[in-house]
């Protein structure tokens, strides 16, 4: 599934996500952002029912001449002010005039495209006040390609992501050529993609411009985009450590079924049962056999950084399953407000346009990001000196014969240069900087929306940092196997369970594994730089990396249904 620059029609052969009929999950958000998925309408006349309900029960409360948040008053500050029923459609598309302040760079168009299907889904509610007319256009325009621009700043995340919003809402109904839509890869105003896709510009009807800027999609998608990554990136860390391991030759006895029975955080015995079976078969592991030595120096023990593998990474594991819990149960929620429940002929004024959810936990995920990096650079440290990796020599050099090989020195430097700045991306944002904003009617905020775009830098820095720690744990792997088999090909004392990673991770860098060298062998064989841009790209577009450790992934979706299973 690969992040996107651009995006045509999908195609009718696509899989389709059926929007109302059940909930969706952080793989169906991205699925269909990134273009691997459809979007449908669900045919359910309870949902179509529950839409046209709300829809007309607002229409007759501005007939009825009642006093209405946003229908029949002004906007946050300026609610004191009365809105004419004659002027209330005039309101709606005003709304979106003064909006349009977004600032900066466009935002990513799978986090566009994101927003759009969460928005649907919120509509879907039935909640809302808006047309499913206008909830089909939004469909529309994801399975068509086209996607509003939308500007990186505009959003505190306390009545929602209006102004993000508003360059999506603008853009659908074609409210003006100035709000901006890509289509088939050329950008144009909203009218003439309209008419590209066989649509006209439609007039809102009360509440409906509200309905479509009010609320938390823009922030909830990105951060559901980022939850995916996260979870192929933690996959992609354990893969690494796997390797790292075996290189250092620990002892699988920390992971033993004993020790975490008596501490069971479900993340901790998650983390040291995959571990295990990661690990399992390896030669140059120790600790299956009972009464068998550790290496690592002679050490009776391992140091920390193997030792704890499961105490450090269980937190994570436990921490981003709530984040994605929270994120998905965000993604499913009306966020709007006022709320109709037209059935019961019955309106609430709320606040579930706060993002509150969206802005701790991106700040924890940000945090976990953090601590996968701290972790990983210790174990690279180890690799690097022979008086902690058991005998590997100085900075990996590959071929010691010759005199003036450096090994991966270079590369350990730019790997430091980026933990420091991962680790300053986990500082929370969500409990700073009081706005105050809107005449004080926005008085707290979230930032959420800033704290899911620093997640975004986050995951995207950490998959530079993994193409680094992944070049590490091969090169390792080659030169204990050096050590112990007399030839430099990993995959004869690899577990089984690590030879497809270790070979992924010489596909994407274009060289295959021999036993006469290691992945870097003599420094002016290749340009380290130029493995770090393949692994990269391939761990951001999930390539051979992934799929290489795609079950350890796919197990984190629910890692507290296999706490009892045996190793």
């Amino acid at each position: 599934m690969r992040g996107l620059t651009s995006i045509g029609a999908l195609s009718a052969g696509e899989e389709t996500v059926v929007l109302g009929d059940r909930d969706l999950t952080i793989d169906d958000v991205t699925r269909i952002a990134r273009g691997a998925a459809r979007v449908g309408i669900s045919a359910d006349l309870l949902v179509h029912e529950r839409v046209r309900s709300s829809y007309e029960y607002v229409k007759r409360l501005v007939l009825a001449g009642e006093r209405l948040y946003g229908v029949t008053t002004g906007l946050g500050g300026k609610s004191d002010t009365s809105v004419p029923a004659a002027d209330a459609h005039e309101l709606q598309e005003t709304l979106l005039w003064f909006l349009k302040a977004g600032a900066g760079k466009s935002l990513r168009l799978e986090d566009v495209r994101a927003s759009m299907l969460l928005r649907a889904t919120s509509l879907l509610r039935g909640v809302s006040g808006i047309r499913m007319d206008l909830i089909r256009r939004l469909a529309i325009f994801l399975n068509s390609g086209a996607t509003p621009r939308v500007r990186e700043f505009g959003s505190i995340g306390a009545s929602g992501d209006l102004v993000p919003l508003a360059a999506i809402a603008g853009a659908v109904v074609g409210l003006d050529d100035a709000f901006r839509v890509e289509l088939r890869g050329e950008e144009m105003g909203s009218i003439e993609a309209l008419h590209a896709l066989g649509l006209e510009a439609v007039r809102l009807e009360p509440k409906e411009g509200l309905a479509l800027v009010n609320g938390t999609s823009v922030m909830t998608a990105i951060a559901a985009n980022c939850v995916y990554d996260a979870r192929v990136l933690l996959g992609v860390a354990m893969g690494a450590h796997s390797l790292m391991f075996q290189a250092l030759r620990g002892n699988t006895h920390v992971l033993h079924p004993f020790i975490h029975s008596h501490k069971p955080h479900p993340g901790q015995v998650w983390a040291a049962r995959a571990l295990f079976k990661l690990l399992r078969g390896s030669k140059w592991t120790h600790g299956e056999a009972r009464g068998r030595q550790s290496s690592a120096g002679g050490l009776a023990q391992d140091r920390y950084s193997l030792r704890c593998l499961p105490q450090f990474l269980g937190p994570i594991v436990d921490g981003l399953g709530v984040v994605a819990r929270q994120v998905e149960v965000e993604a499913n929620s009306a966020t709007d407000n006022p709320l109709f429940d037209g059935e019961g002929e019955a309106y609430y004024e709320g606040g579930n346009f706060l993002g509150q959810y969206v802005a701790v936990g991106m700040d924890q995920l940000r945090l976990y990001v953090g601590l996968l990096a701290k972790h990983l650079d210790a174990q690279i440290a180890m690799l690097v000196t022979p008086e902690f990796s058991g005998g590997l020599p100085s900075s990996l050099v590959g071929n010691e014969a010759r005199r003036v090989n450096m090994g991966l020195k270079g590369l350990q430097i730019s790997g430091n240069s980026m933990v420091p700045e991962l680790l300053h991306l986990g500082v929370p944002l969500s409990n700073r900087f009081l706005t105050h904003a809107e005449q004080f009617n926005q008085n707290i905020n979230s930032l959420g929306f800033g704290a899911a775009k620093l997640a975004r830098q986050s995951i995207s820095l950490f998959q530079q940092y993994m193409a680094v720690a992944l070049i590490f744990g091969v090169q390792a792997v080659d030169l204990r196997c050096s050590r112990e088999e007399g030839h430099y090909d990993g995959r004869v004392g690899l577990s089984p369970a690590t030879i497809p990673l270790y070979e992924a991770v010489y596909a994407a860098c274009g060289v295959t594994p021999t036993a006469a060298g290691a992945l870097v062998h003599d420094d002016r064989d290749q340009s380290l730089d130029s493995f770090l841009d393949s692994l990269a790209e391939d761990i951001a577009s999930e390539g051979r990396v992934a799929e290489a450790v795609c079950d350890t992934t796919a197990a984190l979706k629910a890692p507290t249904l296999a706490l009892t299973m045996p190793y």
